[in-house]
């Protein structure tokens, strides 16, 4: 970790199935120099490990059952007082409640701390859906149809729409066009989170 520009760089991202949201957690982190925390990483890496919270999610999950909210906030709990996460972290899948919004805020609060900022990656519908296809095709999924891939769009929009909202209230969104080559929105997003005072390790 190295200036002070870092310190304290608490991010999420946010944003549609097809938008390249791994991709662009993945280069925020390397670039920043803080963890990119995903739910679903932290899910398995308990699970795998058999953990006592890994053990809780694997029998709710075999029995079909979604991780509740208070099991999740453990997690997420756990993983950000880990020491990687001190000086900062980028949080991707949580939150996905308003109920996971208050924990976060409560939990960061607890620490004097709170976000800095959220990146919305943003792209046409009918542009993702097609990417998402040509992609499906190309890989042979056939059954990763037009149908199933806007109903995870329509899922998307449902449940993030409130938090997005909240975040815009707070002034903290940061809106990204998340079409493009992968270094063309990797720039777009150090131009957004510049514009908040937070730069790359190696300009910090």
């Amino acid at each position: 970790m190295t200036g002070g520009a870092l310190q304290g760089a608490r991010l999420l991202i946010v944003g549609p199935p097809g938008a390249g949201k791994g991709t662009q957690a993945g280069r925020i982190a390397e670039s920043y120099g803080i963890p990119a925390i995903s739910t679903g990483d932290i899910f398995r890496a308990n699970v795998k490990n058999e953990t006592p919270l890994g053990l809780q999610v694997k029998a709710i999950m075999a029995a079909g059952d979604y991780v509740p909210d208070s099991l999740t906030n453990e997690l997420i709990e756990d993983r950000l007082g880990q020491a990687d996460a001190v000086n900062g972290f980028l949080l991707d899948g949580y939150p996905r409640t308003a109920d996971q919004v208050a924990f976060l805020d409560s939990l960061l609060a607890g620490k004097g701390e709170e976000l800095t900022a959220v990146v919305q990656l943003v792209a046409d519908r009918d542009e993702i859906v097609e990417r998402l296809r040509k992609r499906a095709l190309e890989q042979g999924r056939s059954d990763d149809t037009e149908e199933a891939i806007r109903h995870r769009q329509d899922v998307y929009l449902r449940e993030t729409g409130p938090l997005i909202a909240e975040y815009g209230d707070r002034g903290l969104l940061l809106e990204v066009d998340g079409l493009g080559t992968v270094d063309e929105v990797a720039a777009r997003v150090d131009d957004a989170l510049s514009s908040r005072g937070i730069r790359p390790a190696a300009a910090a």
